[in-house]
């Protein structure tokens, strides 16, 4: 089996990226982060728009989305990655911490890692990097590395184990890549990204501070939106 390059080099650009916000983001004035805040989540919803156009299978992406969020939401699939960041957390802070200060740390973690892995370059880029082309997760942590600073500027340490996330979602599309290269047409691809989008936006609307839109309960909507496509596309 292939060495996964693409992949470390990943993890390590969030893990690099995360301690440089986490570290700059406490000699920031709250205006900043505040501002900071605003700015990621209309980038979020600027990348979330583009990717919305990608399909011409818009209906059944949206078929996906209302089954994938039921399946999430009879999984509480947000909820079980909340509790994982928490456990996180207690194994690497200390026991002292603020009510807010834990659930900054957890929403850091969740939203960092929904926005390192949602979208068709981890896919696509994870798929190619087991069978050893690594230049698609190479941009891609260039990217996620740039974020993770401006993410752990505002949420702290919680964004740095978004890292263990990238590992186990990237390596393990990776190590499946020989089997999943070829399986993915554009139409299926194209269907993902939109999928993607919309649970960007979804993302946005909770950096912007709009609403708590649940988005990891959409997560099963990334599988069912290639498959919708794959079934009873045009």
């Amino acid at each position: 089996m292939r060495l996964p390059i693409g992949t470390l080099v990943n993890v390590v650009t969030v893990l690099v990226g995360a301690a440089i916000g986490a570290v700059a983001g406490t000699r920031f004035p709250e205006r900043f982060r505040t501002s900071l805040m605003a700015t990621l989540g209309l980038i979020t919803a600027g990348l979330g728009l583009r990717e919305t156009m990608a399909t011409d299978e818009f209906p059944l992406v949206i078929s996906a989305l209302l089954v994938g969020v039921l399946l999430g939401e009879a999984l509480r699939i947000e909820q079980g990655l909340e509790r994982f960041g928490l456990l996180l957390q207690s194994r690497v802070t200390s026991d002292d911490q603020t009510e807010g200060s834990r659930r900054r740390f957890s929403e850091g973690f969740v939203i960092a890692s929904l926005v390192f892995c949602i979208g068709p370059l981890t896919i696509v880029g994870s798929i190619r990097d087991g069978l050893g082309d690594h230049e698609m997760l190479f941009v891609k942590a260039a990217l996620d590395g740039f974020a993770a600073i401006a993410f752990a500027a505002v949420y702290g340490w919680g964004v740095i184990l978004a890292a263990v996330t990238v590992a186990v979602v990237q390596g393990g599309l990776a190590v499946a890549g020989a089997t999943l290269d070829g399986v993915l047409t554009d139409p299926m691809i194209d269907a993902l990204a939109t999928a993607g989008g919309i649970m960007l936006l979804g993302i946005a609307l909770r950096l912007l501070d709009l609403t708590q839109v649940r988005v990891a309960n959409m997560l099963p909507a990334i599988a069912l939106a290639p498959l919708f496509v794959a079934w009873w596309g045009g």
